[in-house]
């Protein structure tokens, strides 16, 4: 009987008790279940025996205990889904009032909004929420928009490559390259010997040396298209250093079929002490016109902490002429440092073998490090100066003077003579 009870009981609370208390017909129900399961009991008990008896009063306590415990669950979730309503609502409320509110919030995050223990702390957590939705969207934005770059830099690539497969561009293409290759192969025999030295590795970090790398490249690929072009030659040049190793990164399978002089000796062991004029910012002597008869050496070195003296050390060392470029003559410099990069330096010289004219030569030089070009010479300059400081100063020119000559009245009649 007792089993009989309990699949019964199984039965309605997993069938007819949910849509009971969806409708309202929770206390119906229950007196439906309780004629059910009494009607059940007194069928069984007619085929039992009269010596076993029905525990009537036992009976009930149970039908009233599970009847507790449903209407106990059943009352649960109608209170949590009427506070969940009611937190949305009041996000409602301050959505309209104009405050950081989601647009979209989570059963999760309602939750935690209404156990927040004050009115301060769920504003707290509204206004992450809101911040955490913003950088979602950014971060979708800016994906969508690095796509359409991406999808546009595709459909560029796809035009120049259509440019590239066209026969009379290849043609042209490959004619240019004959050609140039032809003047560096020439320049190798006949041509004005330009050195640089890669005795600098010590003093570089190993980006700067991928910097000094990536200048020297574009400083061979202007020579080579040049009208002119020097003869290269690296000097100090040790195998598996790290310019070495960076030098074919970048030329791959070209590095042995460059048209340049790669050695390991010293450049006073192949050309004349006499000859070689070292080019350094920090030189006293100032190169007034290019020497297509001299040697020019150029340091490969960049250096972002500008360590000064180091390739003029050098030179001295090896007792070498130096010079430096006259950009004080010809330039208003303004500010930084007078270093130049060496695809600069290699421009200006190529300028120069060709055209002998310092001005042209000069366009290289960064616009930011100067002013203008002069235009006058230098002791008009001095003189105009001169004349803007006296003007500036006025009378206190005169107190200076009468000032000068109460303290040194010998040396002021010696002036004024």
């Amino acid at each position: 009987m007792q089993s009989a009870n309990m699949l019964l009981r199984r039965i309605v609370r997993c069938s007819a008790l949910p849509f009971a208390v969806q409708h309202g017909m929770k206390k119906d129900l229950f007196l439906l279940g309780r004629t059910l399961s009494l009607s059940l009991c007194l069928k069984q008990d007619k085929s039992c025996e009269p010596s076993e008896k029905l525990d009537l009063d036992e009976w009930k306590k149970v039908m009233k205990s599970g009847l507790q415990e449903e209407v106990s669950e059943t009352a649960s979730e109608p209170k949590e889904l009427s506070g969940l309503a009611a937190a949305r609502e009041t996000l409602e409320m301050w959505r309209l009032a104009g405050r950081a509110v989601p647009e979209n919030v989570s059963e999760e995050q309602l939750k935690t909004f209404m156990e927040c223990p004050s009115k301060s702390a769920k504003k707290k957590y509204l206004k992450y929420l809101h911040l955490k939705e913003l950088h979602k969207k950014n971060d979708k934005r800016k994906m969508d928009e690095k796509r359409e770059r991406r999808l546009e830099a595709q459909d560029q690539a796809s035009k120049t490559d259509e440019t590239k497969n066209c026969p009379f561009v290849c043609l042209w293409s490959r004619t240019m390259d004959k050609a140039y290759n032809w003047r560096a192969a020439q320049a190798m025999v006949f041509g004005q010997p330009l050195v640089f030295d890669m005795s600098y590795e010590k003093e570089m970090s190993a980006r700067e040396v991928t910097n000094t790398v990536s200048q020297i490249v574009m400083s061979e690929s202007s020579n080579r298209r040049s009208v002119d072009p020097f003869h290269i030659h690296f000097c100090n040049f040790k195998d598996d250093s790290l310019y070495h190793r960076e030098f074919i990164k970048n030329y791959r399978d070209a590095w042995d079929k460059l048209l340049i002089t790669v050695t390991e000796q010293c450049y006073t062991e192949i050309f004349p002490k006499d000859k070689l004029i070292y080019l350094t910012a920090d030189s006293p002597n100032v190169m007034k016109t290019f020497d297509h008869d001299k040697i020019y050496i150029v340091g490969s070195l960049v250096d972002k902490s500008i360590k000064r003296g180091v390739s003029l050390a050098r030179a001295k060392r090896l007792g070498l002429e130096t010079a430096a470029l006259p950009l004080e003559k010809y330039l208003l410099w303004s500010t930084g440092a007078k270093n130049l990069t060496l695809d600069q330096m290699m421009h200006i010289l190529l300028t120069l073998k060709d055209t002998a004219d310092w001005k042209k030569a000069l366009e290289f030089v960064p616009k930011r490090k100067y002013c203008g070009f002069v235009n006058k010479p230098v002791k008009e300059l001095k003189k105009t100066l001169d004349l803007i400081n006296t003007l500036k100063l006025g009378k206190g020119q005169e107190k200076v003077e009468k000032q000068f000559a109460k303290n040194y009245p010998k040396k002021y009649k010696i002036k004024q003579k």
